[in-house]
């Protein structure tokens, strides 16, 4: 897979055709344990979901390259330039859950309109990765976005991915846990009277009350549709 990969690269195929080729990869390793059709759907929601953050980026004039898929670790962007303050990293960060569930709502009630099983279940799926990556904790889009409070609040975010593992012990997990470390280790030893601190987390009052509501509205919006999802996929909807 690697090396399928870097061919694409060096073979000047260019972005879209390393954003294809990665989902193509993507959707075939899905296929076999989900089938085809989840496998397509499943995949174009999670690239809605990185072009939330890609749309985003470009909106605030920054160097972002297409998105880059791995079976069952995810998809990314890269940032070539990083955002410069924290209400920029936020408003990007906000923008990938944000058009994630807005496609999962489009699914839902495809679903609903067309009595479909598959359709819901990749509305709960849809639902519960954008749900997943709120937790706060960086690197996942929920601690860029709480960092506009404090970035120790990602510590909040540590018990949520021990229980994540607990109940659905994944390698994944694992990776995130090794990413999420240095993070933590840098929220712990955060001074917020540092001059580049100062700098990098200065934001107004009414931006920070503002991303938090959002923020919060939307992880309650995330769990009652994923709770209620599953609750229908368990009667056999």
């Amino acid at each position: 897979m690697k090396t399928l990969l870097a061919l694409l690269a060096a073979g000047k195929l260019g972005k879209v055709a390393l954003t294809g080729g990665s989902m193509l990869i993507s959707i075939v390793a899905y296929s076999f344990i989900f089938g085809w059709w989840y496998a397509i759907g499943f995949v174009l929601l999670i690239f809605v979901h990185e072009m939330g953050h890609f749309i985003a980026a470009r909106q605030r004039g920054l160097d972002v390259g297409a998105p880059t898929f791995i079976p069952f670790v995810g998809a990314w962007i890269a940032l070539k330039e990083q955002p410069l303050d924290v209400e920029n990293e936020a408003y990007i960060g906000f923008a990938g859950p944000f058009a994630g569930t807005l496609a999962a709502l489009v699914v839902y009630y495809l679903s609903r309109t067309y009595d479909s099983n598959l359709l819901l279940a990749l509305a709960y799926s849809g639902f519960f990765i954008n749900l997943f990556n709120l937790i706060p904790v960086s690197p996942l889009d929920g601690g860029r976005i709480s960092a506009v409070l404090t970035p120790r609040i990602w510590f909040l975010g540590v018990p949520m991915l021990l229980g994540f593992f607990f109940y659905f012990p994944s390698p994944m997990l694992l990776v995130l846990a090794i990413l999420a470390f240095p993070q933590l280790k840098l929220a712990w030893n955060y001074d917020p009277e540092d001059e580049n601190n100062k700098g990098y987390y200065a934001i107004s009052a009414e931006d920070r009350l503002t991303y938090s509501l959002y923020y919060i509205g939307l992880v309650v919006f995330l769990s009652v549709m994923t709770y209620n999802i599953h609750q229908v996929l368990g009667r056999g909807y």
